[in-house]
């Protein structure tokens, strides 16, 4: 039931004691990218108490993203080590190796002897079958951590037939489905026309390799749509803005950094954060979509 300012004091009160009894802490922060979302208070706070003198503890930052730090505020990056371990992802061998360590049974297991035996049989032969190791590439193609071999294990084991209790190559390929959901496409799929409209703009003024822009620069892109195929689809300011407001909720679209607070929404640099795949394909699903923006996703298609 506590405030967000009283958890903050009770950290920094309890970092301080731990100093003084010569008790050194490590505070881990997974997705770190994630804490550097918004006023960033957390971060600040506890990087601020670093600067102690009877501290004795240390901040880890885990994350995805190689531009973690540049997403911070002025005054938390300047609290910052700024020392980084870059881990690169396991080969195929290691891959190999883990995945068999994960899974397999060990033969020390309360389980029947007999039970462990045949699992780690089919487990062996599901391994080298040349329709898993395909699967097992796809899915790692485009992110190939850690944690994401492990959530796509997880999801190949929960849908191991619980009768027989032996893993098949078709628990694999149901992970891959559940996992290359993708909910930006989904998101597509519900947007406004003049959502679209925001969207398609924002990709072609990326074509064009303009490597800033902002809501006065989409208005001006949209502007020039309305204006070279007389499309029926324009919209006041006013609207625009709540239909962008709406996509920068949905995260179809973010700002370039959370450094400009105070300047208006319409200054701010802002990106994509959908894929050229996804945005196509939201377009042909989005039953509203007019016929121009296909024309128009066909043409930037092409070009790239």
């Amino acid at each position: 039931m506590a405030s967000f300012d009283d958890n903050t004091q009770f950290v920094i009160g309890m970092l301080r004691e731990c100093g003084l009894a010569h008790k050194t802490i490590i505070i881990v922060l997974d997705e770190f990218h994630r804490f550097a979302q918004g006023k960033q208070r957390l971060l600040y706070s506890l990087l601020d108490a670093m600067q102690s003198v009877t501290s004795q503890a240390v901040v880890i930052g885990i994350s995805c993203r190689l531009d973690a730090d540049q997403l911070l505020e002025k005054r938390v990056r300047s609290r910052l080590s700024h020392r980084k371990l870059l881990f690169c992802p396991p080969s195929k061998e290691e891959l190999d190796r883990l995945l068999e360590c994960l899974l397999s049974l060990p033969v020390s297991s309360s389980l029947p002897q007999s039970y462990i035996v045949e699992f780690n049989k089919e487990l062996r032969k599901i391994l080298a079958d040349k329709k898993f190791k395909d699967t097992i590439d796809t899915l790692l193609s485009s992110d190939s951590t850690v944690d994401q071999i492990l959530r796509f294990l997880f999801l190949s084991v929960s849908s191991m037939d619980l009768k027989t209790g032996i893993l098949s190559v078709e628990n694999f390929m149901t992970a891959v489905v559940r996992m290359n959901r993708q909910p930006k496409l989904e998101c597509t799929k519900d947007c406004s026309i003049l959502e679209l409209y925001i969207l398609v703009c924002m990709k072609r003024l990326e074509m064009r390799e303009q490597v800033s822009y902002n809501f006065n620069s989409i208005m001006k892109e949209y502007k020039a749509i309305h204006d070279s195929f007389q499309t029926p689809d324009y919209y006041a300011r006013n609207v625009c803005i709540r239909a962008f407001e709406h996509l920068l909720q949905c995260e179809l679209i973010s700002f370039m950094d959370n450094r400009r607070n105070n300047q208006s929404i319409e200054f701010r640099p802002v990106k994509l954060l959908i894929s050229p795949y996804e945005l196509h394909q939201g377009l042909k699903l989005n039953q509203s979509c007019p016929t121009i923006l296909q024309k128009l996703m066909d043409q930037i298609g092409k070009r790239s």
